[in-house]
């Protein structure tokens, strides 16, 4: 295995959480605002983390320059309290997309980018840490989408590279995702390297009460009677379908929500489809899996286009959720990409699947 050390000799290696979750934390801490990174504990150096191949990277004291490539790294840095040490972003959230005070932390935060951030901006940004969420591994270079720099690149220009191992590695799971453990390791991972393990541990808690309830809630529903559930991937595009196979974290929330992913049966994170295989699955539930548009009223007229082209279809107008109006509009993020909100989603299907059991 090769290691990948930038200081320190000795390190807390963090990269078994995401195999046997956080089920030892504590599970009756409060659940975690928005704070400064003043809030936090100094946190125990050094540090170490890996990726989906096992290449670890060595911290030995707290990052003071933080770049994330996109908002779902940024929303957990926010919500460990250390918005103030993220001085960059690819993929900005959309204005009051995320809830309360992070809302407007995240307008401090400098836009690199709307999408992905260049080679030579990031390089040059003046980073100590670069938080990827998407990752094609199999090089191990680095970000899965445009000229992403090397390893060496990274290295000689003093930037930390680590990842979302929950949905970096996605693809790589051995076996099927049905619980929230691996993004809770990301978070444990990220308050570790930060020096917020206190706060991540509250957010973990925060989730696991969410998620324990619903499931207490659905538990005694027999499987065969938890409806079928398909994850429109409106944005992937509709001419062949895009779906979410029981490796992605979707597969998990789906799960824990009281519902069965009509593809759980497919290995990996996504696959394409054709529309006559959807069909064929007939799902009782479509969600308008609609990715963030930048504001409420352009995700709203997001919903309304994928659920105009479901209805108008003639290949799923006849879908029995689309017949019967079981077309859920929640966000693509919250539901395929690590974060809190991962619980607020499993919270939200489980409501309107399961209306006499979830209040």
């Amino acid at each position: 295995m090769r290691s990948r050390v930038w200081s320190g000799t000795a390190a807390v290696v963090l990269g078994s959480l995401l195999a046997v979750g956080c089920g030892d934390w504590e599970k009756d801490a409060p659940s975690a605002g928005a704070g400064s990174s003043a809030d936090a504990a100094p946190g125990t150096y050094p540090v170490s983390v890996t990726d989906c191949a096992g290449v670890r990277t060595t911290f030995s004291a707290a990052p003071k320059k933080i770049v994330t490539s996109n908002a779902a790294a940024l929303e957990l840095l926010l919500r460990l309290g250390v918005g103030d040490k993220v001085i960059g972003t690819g993929f900005p959230p959309g204005e009051h997309t995320l809830p309360g005070a992070l809302d407007a932390q995240a307008r401090q935060v400098k836009v690199l980018s709307r999408t992905v951030i260049p080679k030579e901006k990031l390089l040059g940004s003046g980073a100590d840490l670069y938080i990827d969420t998407f990752a094609s591994m199999g090089g191990m270079g680095g970000s899965g989408m445009g000229d992403a720099p090397t390893a060496p690149e990274f290295e000689a220009a003093g930037i930390h590279h680590i990842y979302l191992k929950s949905t970096a590695c996605a693809a790589q799971s051995r076996t099927p995702v049905t619980d929230l453990s691996a993004v809770e390791a990301d978070i444990a991972s990220l308050g570790a390297v930060t020096g917020t393990t206190a706060r991540a541990k509250e957010l973990v808690a925060g989730m696991e009460a969410k998620v324990a309830a619903v499931r207490q809630a659905v538990g005694d529903t027999a499987e065969s009677e938890r409806p079928t559930y398909f994850f429109f991937d409106y944005d992937a595009g509709t001419k062949q379908p895009t779906v979410v196979c029981n490796r992605q974290i979707a597969n998990a929330v789906i799960t824990l929500a009281g519902a069965r992913n009509v593809f759980a049966d497919c290995a990996g994170d996504y696959k394409q489809v054709g529309w006559e295989d959807v069909i064929a699955r007939n799902p009782d539930w479509i969600q308008l899996g609609v990715r963030d548009r930048g504001s409420e009223a352009a995700n709203k007229t997001a919903f309304d286009e994928a659920e105009q082209w479901l209805k108008s279809n003639a290949a799923t107008k006849g879908l029995t959720a689309v017949r019967e109006g079981h077309l859920l509009r929640v966000g693509s993020e919250p539901t395929t990409i690590a974060g809190v909100r991962n619980a607020d989603t499993v919270e939200e299907i489980a409501k309107a699947l399961h209306p006499g059991k979830v209040g």
